[in-house]
């Protein structure tokens, strides 16, 4: 059926939501998701709806409760896209998110990106402000299982994270990782090794995000801070070097998953080794 026209009378008929006009024309916001910008509007008519209902903090600061779940339903989306949005605002700092301890969703502060953050003078004591209300979390949908990357060696043990604040965490880590590896890149420039970056990706993100205390590497426990750390300075050469070592020697090993893991964690030492190598010959013949 089809719909018809707007008339004079009819056109302020209906409720809308309010995107800054900003957000779409200056250069500083042109990176963000068309997507997250959608949703910064939703949470700015919460935002004006917790005002309403004194939804203040001790410092005369509105906060909004809008969980993963509640993502999903406002924009049809799957939890795992939700989660992303939200790093995504909290990235270009559009919003801060405070957590309140287990089994309570976080409390989300909407941030005024037009005034300059500046410290308020406490003259009194707001006895007044309301606080936090207790909200059951949401009961979280079914995600999707990484089956072909998951091990038991790096499960998460530690029941104090939800299963929220763990798919925060990895989604963080993940853009993180992107941009740091130029994933993108990668995958142009390896058009046939789509699968192979994505399954190290996926690697990474399962070690860094682990809670256990120490990771076998090349059948040696090594602290899990140690381990984290090396993967943290991972860089695109890196991924590329255990790329073509995977290619050379994955008819040689048992583990292909133990392989990439000792691999990448001795890239960068393995290839500054090299590097240096060439360094010191050129210098023993006289190149430099």
């Amino acid at each position: 059926m089809p719909f018809d026209y707007f008339y004079e009378e009819q056109s302020d008929q209906f409720s809308f939501y309010r995107i800054p006009k900003s957000l779409f024309i200056e250069e500083r916001f042109c990176g963000i998701s068309t997507d997250a910008k959608v949703l910064y509007g939703l949470l700015l008519d919460r935002n004006s709806l917790s005002k309403k209902n004194g939804w203040l903090d001790e410092q005369g600061r509105v906060y909004i409760i809008f969980t993963v779940g509640s993502v999903q339903d406002a924009l049809g989306c799957g939890d795992k896209k939700a989660t992303r949005l939200l790093v995504e605002l909290e990235r270009y700092g559009l919003i801060e998110r405070i957590k309140q301890g287990q089994g309570k969703p976080s409390v989300i502060y909407v941030k005024n990106f037009i005034v300059p953050s500046k410290q308020r003078l406490k003259t009194s004591q707001n006895n007044d402000s309301s606080t936090v209300k207790t909200t059951i979390l949401e009961p979280s949908k079914q995600r999707c299982n990484y089956t072909e990357f998951n091990n038991t060696d790096y499960s998460n043990t530690n029941h104090i994270y939800s299963e929220d604040e763990e798919l925060e965490e990895r989604e963080s880590y993940r853009l993180y990782f992107d941009e740091r590896l130029c994933v993108e890149y990668l995958k142009n420039d390896n058009p046939y090794d789509g699968e192979i970056i994505d399954g190290i990706m996926e690697l990474i993100l399962d070690t860094v995000c682990s809670h256990k205390k120490t990771i076998r590497i090349a059948g040696e426990e090594k602290s899990a801070n140690v381990v984290k750390s090396r993967f943290m300075k991972l860089e695109s050469s890196h991924i590329q070097y255990v790329m073509a070592c995977m290619k050379e020697n994955t008819t040689k090993v048992r583990s292909i998953r133990q392989y990439l893991l000792a691999a990448l964690y001795n890239a960068p030492i393995t290839i500054a080794s090299y590097y240096q190598s060439l360094v010191n010959n050129d210098m023993a013949t006289g190149k430099i």
